[in-house]
């Protein structure tokens, strides 16, 4: 069995977990049927979760991604950039570009800042990815 993380970002930054989110996100976990998704995976996002700063949505620092965050990501190696908004997993839609949290890209992108890079295991190797925009959709309420 590899050990290898599923994600890194260079350094290791401290993320960032809004408190509802951090609570929605551990009841989903807990719930999970563990035969229908990658155990690896599922712990990785629990390691996640387990070393966040969780605060108020409203001491998130401006360019985190959170849940509903809309980001443009850059790929490093294919030098593509893709627009995705991270969502939970009832509500994923790859082809519209909502990915959901426990999907290892969506696991990568939690709690990271805008200019960040990140890297995630994939079945064809490792990508690189640098978060260049985070908007979120309630960045209005969140910000005042």
């Amino acid at each position: 069995m590899n050990s290898m993380p599923l994600h890194m970002a260079a350094g290791r930054p401290a993320i960032f977990v809004a408190e509802g989110d951090a609570r929605r996100l551990s009841f989903l976990l807990s719930g999970r049927d563990s035969a229908a998704h990658d155990l690896a995976h599922l712990r990785e996002l629990r390691a996640e979760l387990e070393r966040a700063i969780i605060v108020a949505p409203r001491d998130i620092p401006a360019g985190v991604i959170t849940m509903y965050s809309a980001v443009t990501v850059a790929d490093l190696t294919s030098h593509s950039r893709r627009e995705i908004t991270l969502v939970y997993p009832h509500e994923a839609e790859p082809s519209a570009g909502k990915i959901s949290v426990l999907a290892p890209l969506g696991t990568a992108l939690l709690g990271y800042r805008q200019g960040d890079e990140v890297e995630w295991l994939m079945p064809g190797g490792i990508r690189r990815l640098r978060i260049e925009q985070v908007r979120s959709c309630d960045e209005a309420v969140v910000r005042h």
